[in-house]
């Protein structure tokens, strides 16, 4: 969809729009009620400022609407609305093989149990065994310095996919 498109959508459509990029309510009432945007670039500078603005509840939020990487089988059932994203940006997962995807369920909860909340990273371009290393070097941080880098992980993917939505980066 263009720019222009994006704009003119009912309020309800722009929200299901926003939504597929990020599922914090809060970001996505903010970046609706916010329209029309001049340019990509003040959308894209809105979005950042809105979703470094937000509380941890809300980022906790975000990150309850992605699977588990790895978890391929919940990209299909529970994560219908974004599958098709989340597919693709989890692509190379796909080919991991068996001790690497047992690895990222055990990693995934380990994360979850010392974090509150699924370990959040950008799946784009990284092979499995990246990502796996990333969640087992991650478990080790402070909780406080450890929201951050998954509200940045996270910030990253919802840039990508507003890039996506506007007809930009596949």
């Amino acid at each position: 969809m263009t720019l222009a498109e994006l704009n003119a959508l009912p309020v309800a459509d722009a929200r299901d729009a926003f939504t597929r990029c990020c599922g914090a309510s809060a970001w996505v009432e903010a970046m609706t009620v916010r329209r029309p945007f001049a340019s990509a670039g003040q959308l894209l500078e809105g979005a950042r400022e809105r979703w470094e603005a937000r509380a941890r509840d809300d980022w906790h939020e975000a990150f309850a609407h992605h699977p588990k990487i790895g978890d391929l089988a919940s990209l299909q059932r529970k994560y219908a609305a974004t599958a098709d994203l989340a597919s693709r940006e989890q692509a190379a997962v796909t080919r991991a093989t068996r001790v690497v995807l047992e690895a990222l369920a055990e990693g995934n909860r380990a994360y979850e149990q010392r974090f509150g909340y699924i370990f959040i990273v950008f799946a784009t371009g990284k092979r499995a065994e990246e990502m796996l290393a990333l969640l087992r070097d991650r478990l080790g941080n402070d909780p406080g310095v450890e929201i951050g880098i998954a509200a940045h992980e996270q910030w990253k993917i919802m840039r990508l996919r507003l890039d996506t939505m506007l007809g930009g980066p596949r």
